[in-house]
């Protein structure tokens, strides 16, 4: 079984990312961790450098399939739903990219 990393990297538009910053702290966040889809969560980083404006999450999976099933169970929440129905509005993208570990090195 290989390990799948994902990193998702969210645009927020200019003059937003303290409301996606809120939405997240209060509707997101305990979503995720209500439905324990937190377990699969590496964190959250917020972009200070470099492009600005940037959510950026780094997700790990047991396998592909394992990421697949993860997100079609977190689409069909209504609470995540609701929580996502208020953020993508604030967002300009979103570019998704899945990682493998190198095989040197920590493993993550």
């Amino acid at each position: 079984m290989t390990t799948v990393y994902e990193k998702r990297t969210y645009s927020a538009t200019v003059g937003k990312m303290p409301e996606v910053v809120r939405l997240y702290s209060t509707l997101g966040w305990p979503a995720l961790q209500a439905g324990g889809f937190d377990k699969n969560l590496i964190g959250y980083f917020t972009s200070d450098t470099g492009e600005l404006h940037q959510l950026v999450h780094l997700w790990r999976f047991d396998s592909d399939e394992d990421r697949r099933a993860f997100w079609k169970r977190l689409s069909e929440n209504q609470a995540f739903g609701e929580f996502a129905a208020q953020l993508r509005p604030l967002l300009k993208t979103q570019v998704n990219q899945l990682l493998l570990a190198a095989p040197w090195g920590p493993q993550p």
